[in-house]
């Protein structure tokens, strides 16, 4: 991962309504949300709601699936592994071997194959 796609990243979960939209579709897992379903949920107009799951869709963090006049939204776990790993990559001075293993595998099986389905 590169540096810029990290900051654009954390730049976008910088507002509290997305990072409450990020949360709740990672507690959702591939089964994700519609747009109204995640206002009702939050309590956010949909005005307001539909700007914040652009900008996350935009940078990634989340996919979009269109479902008749409905937009199915899900959290993009794989990226957000990829993150993790990009945060972690330096751990232990370097010596990532003694470290816990931070890969998308090991700490989340599920996005391996969440992954797959995205493409």
């Amino acid at each position: 991962m590169k540096k810029l796609t990290a900051t654009t990243i954390f730049e976008s979960l910088s507002s509290p309504v997305r990072l409450d939209v990020y949360r709740l579709l990672v507690k959702k897992g591939t089964e994700g949300m519609v747009a109204g379903e995640i206002g009702s949920v939050l309590d956010v107009p949909p005005t307001n709601l539909s700007f914040h799951l652009k900008t996350l869709a935009h940078t990634g963090l989340l996919t979009v699936e269109q479902e008749g006049r409905y937009q199915r939204y899900r959290a993009n776990l794989p990226l957000m592994m990829e993150l993790i790993a990009y945060l972690t990559e330096e751990c232990c001075g370097g010596n990532s071997e003694i470290c816990s293993d931070f890969s998308a595998p090991a700490i989340c099986p599920q996005c391996i194959d969440m992954s797959s389905d995205m493409k």
